[in-house]
């Protein structure tokens, strides 16, 4: 221990040369010339959407298999634990700003676009339309669509998130605590938690486009509505999948009370993401 310790104040550990970075570029690459090709109904869109995912995935598993092993080695100490934490805190600020910009949308057809467009003296986007929010009809669409309520399904989700926050906390203070069989229980219950907000997402998602008539191509209101909400449940999806490792590595005894920075980078994660649905159940469903 303490041969480590004089090392963490001398030596940083770099590990060596990897493929990882290249592999990750040219799946990312694969699904954005798959989404692109396939919204334009081009046969090879989804086969190279498919091609990227698996590439993504294999990335993945092999580039955060390799840090894993090497924690287990000893081979991070304090200023490689440094250097996580300031990563982790600069991914988070990334997602923040990403967010912002589709807040920043919202805000600007709601509170700028809208008003500006309504004092024109002539009616020049379309012969019905009213300065209002949310539009329910616009140019090009043939049957008008309906707001999503904030009293239902959102509202039932928000109560999950907020509940699952309260257990991936619980589940901290039991790592700290060293005490396993709760950490191991908060974990599974916060996991639990995400996939069920998915789902109700899903039902909702179903319910919006066959009875309401709300579709990503349905004016800015559909447009906001779902993008906003659609990636905010891809990250709750990606928070689930961290979360769901951090318990895999729990049961195999991978972390102590001192040594736990993967689960708290997706805690921290995990709180980000609820954070925003807040946010988002405020200015998109309920004002």
């Amino acid at each position: 221990m303490e041969v480590q310790a004089a090392e963490s104040q001398t030596h940083y550990f770099v590990p060596p040369p990897s493929y990882w970075p290249l592999l990750g570029a040219a799946a990312l690459f694969c699904i954005g010339l798959g989404a692109g090709l396939t919204v334009n109904a081009l046969a090879a869109g989804p086969w190279l959407l498919a091609l990227g995912a698996l590439l993504l995935i294999w990335m993945l598993f092999g580039w955060f298999g390799d840090v894993i092993r090497e924690n287990l080695r000893g081979r991070y100490l304090a200023r490689e634990d440094l250097s996580f934490r300031w990563g982790m805190g600069w991914f988070i600020f990334s997602e923040v700003m990403f967010f912002g910009a589709f807040f920043g949308a919202l805000f600007y057809v709601r509170v700028i676009a809208l008003p500006t467009l309504g004092n024109f003296e002539h009616k020049t986007l379309y012969p019905d339309f009213m300065p209002s929010w949310p539009l329910i009809t616009g140019p090009g669409i043939t049957q008008p669509y309906q707001a999503m309520a904030a009293w239902g399904l959102p509202a039932l989700n928000t109560l999950i998130l907020l509940s699952s926050a309260v257990t991936v906390t619980w589940a901290h203070w039991a790592m700290v605590l060293g005490r396993r069989a709760q950490l191991t229980l908060g974990l599974a219950v916060t996991i639990l938690l995400g996939w069920l907000f998915l789902v109700l997402q899903a039902t909702e998602y179903r319910h919006a486009i066959d009875s309401m008539h709300l579709t990503l191509a349905a004016g800015a209101y559909g447009m906001t509505f779902f993008m906003l909400t659609g990636f905010h449940g891809l990250h709750v999806l990606l928070g689930t999948l961290m979360l769901a490792v951090v318990w895999l590595r729990v049961a195999r005894g991978h972390f102590d009370e001192r040594h736990h920075f993967a689960f708290e980078a997706a805690s921290w994660y995990w709180h980000f993401v609820d954070v925003v649905w807040l946010f988002l159940f405020v200015f998109v469903y309920w004002l």
